[in-house]
């Protein structure tokens, strides 16, 4: 009963956001009364921490399976983009951002899980994308691989970019690409362009 609950809390809070849901609202949803899940969750913090930390862990395996696969670098890093925009619904309640809004200690902890994932799956990328000949040499790895994760938590940023003005699938398309051609090859460019032009 538990893994329901979270299920279907994560369904109700990417859709609609992490304020806007309420316990009534789980509770309507799944045909059950606010009592049962709070024999599981004692209140709704405890319950966007556990859905949070669901969510994190089947998108960290995603990643971690796509990177196994060993693809083109820069085929993985549109695999991941298409991957996460799957799993968070195109982020069009700005989960993250109500996220740090009103659970801040939450938001932390994420950010931080977040933060040694990405670091480990961007500076392979960087790694094998340098070796492939497909990035330049010359690029600083850690350096670009704390960039690229600033510039993604930026992204979801609602002052930053709203979301009445950017779709946050754009706003990856548009990342990634300035990303890439920051960091390519002329044989590098070859490919993103090859990527870009089936994407149009």
């Amino acid at each position: 009963m538990r893994e329901k609950i979270i299920q279907q809390s994560a369904e109700l809070f990417l859709s609609y956001g992490f304020k806007s849901v309420t316990m009534d609202d789980i509770a309507e949803n799944m045909g059950m009364s606010k009592k049962t899940i709070y024999q599981h969750f004692e209140n709704k913090t405890k319950l966007v921490e556990a859905t949070t930390m669901h969510l994190f862990e089947i998108i960290s395996h995603g990643i971690d399976c796509i990177c196994a696969l060993e693809k083109n670098p820069i085929e993985e890093i549109y695999d991941i983009k298409h991957f996460v925009m799957e799993h968070l619904k195109d982020e069009k309640s700005s989960p993250q951002y109500q996220l740090q809004k009103y659970y801040p200690k939450i938001f932390k902890t994420l950010k931080k899980k977040q933060f040694d994932v990405m670091q480990v799956c961007v500076t392979d990328n960087l790694e094998r994308g340098i070796e492939l000949g497909l990035y330049r040499s010359s690029i600083n790895v850690d350096f670009i691989s704390r960039i690229y994760f600033n510039g993604m938590v930026s992204l979801k940023d609602n002052d930053l970019f709203p979301l009445k003005n950017f779709s946050m699938n754009t706003l990856m398309d548009h990342f990634l690409e300035y990303h890439l051609r920051g960091i390519c090859t002329e044989k590098g460019i070859t490919i993103l362009n090859q990527i870009l032009s089936k994407q149009a």
